[in-house]
């Protein structure tokens, strides 16, 4: 830290965060959530506990004249035996809305994760500063994004003048939950993820509950969505329940009614969007489970293949297509007697004409320029002239 500035150092306080839920005080900061607590006591495995730690869409938002801005972080570098090494995890300094700075933490704790044996350990590591400077010498908004798919502890915020609570903005708050797809996954940059994309050309405040692998229609998922404060909610369900092949048609449906159920304990009129499955060939006509293609993971290539068999399906097992066709049905239904409840066809979104002009990477997850197509197109469906146009300016 450079003794030629006079260093302002504010606590972070759940005042200065956006997107997070919850606020752990850990060994050594704070641990932003977005899940509660309760509901973390009722995750069943270390997936949903993991993608729930990671901070996709959670930013430290404050106003300052500051000109130079550091951070000090703890994060959680993920290596997985016989891998490449993964990109270190990216924050994005935003000023009055613009991208101003990016910066990255080399080290941290480190979670070795062998895939083959199922194994993990997660030795300690140091505290990183990152530093933000050059900034303009005036009065202004500060955003900075933390890393979609790296978990963060912050330890330290220092600025070189004070740094205040930015005054609500008007902004709606727009609540997500879906998949690693809306987690994130593929995206090189926190602001690059879909949902981030959506929210900025929505003007809206974002809470992603996207969670990697974890879109299960999980009972605490529902209720702490159904506890968290949102004016524009949206559900997209499906991969994640071909991927691990949890249920059959018989209970999916009444799974679905149960999650809408919930949410609507707590939100009984917000404008609610059921989001089928964006397409992915994979899945569209074939069960899972999905099993994982390591032949070429010492190259840093990754592939998913389908294991089920489309015979199956008579059986009641779940595909894409018979997912997005149930999810119709319950919407077309419930909205009956709820007119604030719509369905948007995943495949508006991203098809298979778009997947054959931007394919799928691995099989399963969009990439950057995808994650941005999907973005722009659920701002025009569900923003433009939508079933959010009314409620989120």
């Amino acid at each position: 830290m450079g003794t030629e500035r006079a260093w302002t150092t504010t606590p972070v306080t759940a005042d200065l965060l956006r997107g997070a839920v919850d606020l752990e005080r850990a060994e050594r900061g704070v641990l932003p959530h977005r899940l509660p607590a309760r509901a973390r006591q009722q995750i069943p495995d270390g997936q949903p506990a993991m993608a729930e730690s990671q901070p996709s869409g959670v930013r430290l938002v404050f106003r300052t004249r500051a000109t130079a801005v550091e951070l000090d972080v703890v994060a959680t570098k993920r290596i997985y035996v016989g891998a490449p090494p993964r990109p270190d995890g990216v924050y994005e300094l935003l000023v009055d809305g613009r991208l101003a700075g990016r910066a990255c933490a080399a080290e941290g704790d480190t979670l070795t994760v062998d895939l083959a044996s199922g194994t993990a350990r997660t030795p300690s590591g140091p505290v990183e500063t990152l530093r933000f400077s050059g900034l303009p010498d005036h009065a202004k908004d500060v955003e900075i994004w933390l890393p979609h798919d790296e978990t963060t502890q912050l330890a330290a915020l220092r600025t070189d003048a004070p740094v205040h609570v930015p005054p609500d903005g008007g902004h709606k708050v727009w609540l997500h939950h879906g998949s690693s797809i809306s987690h994130g996954s593929n995206a090189t940059a926190p602001t690059g993820t879909w949902p981030a994309v959506a929210a900025a050309l929505g003007r809206v405040e974002l809470v992603n509950m996207g969670f990697s692998g974890s879109a299960l229609l999980d009972p605490f998922t529902a209720r702490a969505m159904r506890d968290t404060r949102a004016d524009l909610i949206s559900v997209k369900i499906g991969i994640n329940l071909v991927n691990t092949d949890l249920m059959r048609l018989r209970a999916f449906g009444p799974a679905v009614h149960v999650f809408l159920d919930t949410i609507r304990d707590g939100h009984p009129t917000t404008p609610l969007i059921v989001v089928s499955p964006v397409h992915c060939a994979l899945h569209e006509d074939t069960p899972g489970p999905t099993a994982t293609d390591f032949s070429e993971l010492s190259e840093g290539r990754l592939r998913f293949v389908a294991t089920g068999d489309p015979a199956d399906r008579a059986t009641g097992k779940l595909t894409l297509n018979v997912i997005r066709e149930e999810l119709a049905r319950i919407v077309e239904e419930r909205a009956v007697t709820d007119p604030d409840l719509h369905h948007l066809h995943g495949l508006g979104l991203y098809g298979a004409a778009d997947e054959a002009e931007l394919p799928l990477p691995d099989g399963l997850h969009p990439d950057p320029a995808a994650h941005r197509l999907i973005g722009e197109r659920f701002a025009r469906l569900a923003f433009d002239g939508g079933p959010f146009a009314t409620r989120s300016r």
